[in-house]
C-alpha cells in the first residue's frame, strides 16, 4: 500500500494508485469527482480516505429540518458518501463500488457547527465491503452510527 502526497487537504491511501493530481473538484485516478455533485451541494469535505477508513466533515447549517436540528437524512449521507469512498479506494483500478444497504441510528443531533464521519473498514472482501460510520459534533459526542456495505463491481 502506497501513501501519495497530501493535497487540497486531504490525504488518500490506495492499492498502488497513482493520485498525484489529487484535488477535490477534479477527477482522478480512483476516486470519484466532487463537482457538481451532493456532497459539494452538502459542503462535504474529505479529509482522508484510504481502503481501511475515510474522514469527512459536514456543516449542520444548510443541513438541517425545519426545526433546526441536522437532518438524519444528511446523516445518511455522510456516512454513504465516506463508505463509498472507502470502497472504491479498496476496489482499485478498473474497479468501483455500490451501495446496496444502509443503516443508521440517530443517537442525538446538533443545531450548529460542523460535523465529523469516520467511517472503519469491518469487511474488505472481493465483491463486498462493509464500513461503520460513526458521525460526531464537535465536542465528539455521536450524532450517528451507520453501516454501510458496497459492492464491489468492474467499472463499465
Amino acid at each position: 500500500m502506497a501513501v501519495d502526497e497530501k493535497q487540497s487537504g486531504w490525504l488518500c491511501v490506495a492499492h498502488g494508485a497513482n493520485l498525484s493530481a489529487v484535488s477535490d473538484t477534479t477527477s482522478q485516478p480512483g476516486l470519484p469527482p466532487v463537482a457538481g455533485t451532493l456532497l459539494e451541494r452538502m459542503g462535504i469535505e474529505i479529509l482522508e480516505c484510504s481502503p481501511q477508513r475515510a474522514v469527512a466533515t459536514m456543516p449542520v447549517a444548510g443541513n438541517t429540518q425545519p426545526f433546526g436540528l441536522l437532518h438524519g437524512g444528511a446523516s445518511a449521507v455522510l456516512a454513504e458518501t465516506l463508505g463509498s469512498y472507502a470502497a472504491v479506494m479498496h476496489a482499485g483500478p478498473g474497479r468501483m463500488a455500490v451501495g446496496i444497504e444502509l443503516n443508521a441510528t440517530h443517537h442525538r443531533s446538533a443545531r450548529e457547527g460542523v460535523v465529523t464521519g469516520t467511517a472503519s473498514a469491518v469487511h474488505l472482501g472481493r465483491s463486498l465491503a462493509t464500513y461503520q460510520v460513526v458521525v460526531e459534533d464537535a465536542d465528539g459526542r455521536r450524532i450517528c452510527t451507520a453501516r454501510l456495505t458496497c459492492m464491489v463491481i468492474d467499472a463499465t
